[in-house]
Formats: structure tokens, sequence, C-alpha cells
């Protein structure tokens, strides 16, 4: 009975994983700019990630795995939405558009920007 539970919660918790990894996906796809797109993939993806990992502790057999499945969500949450930052800030700065759709650019005056793309 435990088992079947613990299958159930693993299973339920993948697909939810999958639902915000899909959303990612059609995000990369479908939005206008780099900038929207790494938005969706980094927020999107980091969440679905960690579901998926949160989902390897119910699977019964799995035994220790609660630590490392903690250690990888701390390392999703701290390193990709820095690493998003850091692509976007080095994407305005070297000249990437904004999409024809944005409505303010509120880091014009703040950064200096190369205009060749």
């Amino acid at each position: 009975m435990i088992e079947t539970l613990q299958n159930i919660t693993a299973g339920l918790l993948l697909l939810a994983g999958s639902a915000f990894i899909l959303t990612a996906t059609l995000g990369l796809v479908r939005l206008p700019d780099l900038y929207t797109r790494m938005h969706a993939a980094s927020k999107a993806g980091t969440v679905g990630s960690c579901v998926m990992l949160i989902a390897l502790v119910f699977v019964p057999g799995a035994d220790g795995v609660a630590g490392r499945v903690a250690a990888g969500v701390l390392f999703f949450l701290l390193t990709a939405p820095v690493s998003a930052h850091l692509l976007a800030k080095a994407a305005y700065i070297s000249g990437t558009r904004l999409s024809s759709s944005s409505v303010a650019d509120h880091l014009k005056t703040t950064y200096a920007r190369d205009e060749a793309k």
C-alpha cells in the first residue's frame, strides 16, 4: 500500500515537472525575443527540474537520495537565475535588440550598448 502511494506521488510530481518543462519549451518557441525566452526557460525550467528531482525521493527503493536531491535542488535554485541574469545582461550590453512589442527599455541610461546588432 505504501509503495503504491509512493509510486503515485512520484508519478504526479514527474507529470507536474514535465508540465513546467513543456511550458518552458513552448516559451522558447513562441516568445518574441531573447530576453523573454530566457525568462521562460530559467523560471519554468528551474521549477520543472526541481519538481522532477523531488519526485526521486518518493521512488520506492531509492533510499538515501534525499540529501543528494536537496543538494541538486539548491544548486538549481542558486545557479539558474543568476546565470540567466548574467546572460541577459551580456546580451543587452552586446546590443541584442528588444522585441518591437517591448514597452520600455529601463536599462538604456544604465549601460552603454554596442548598437551593431
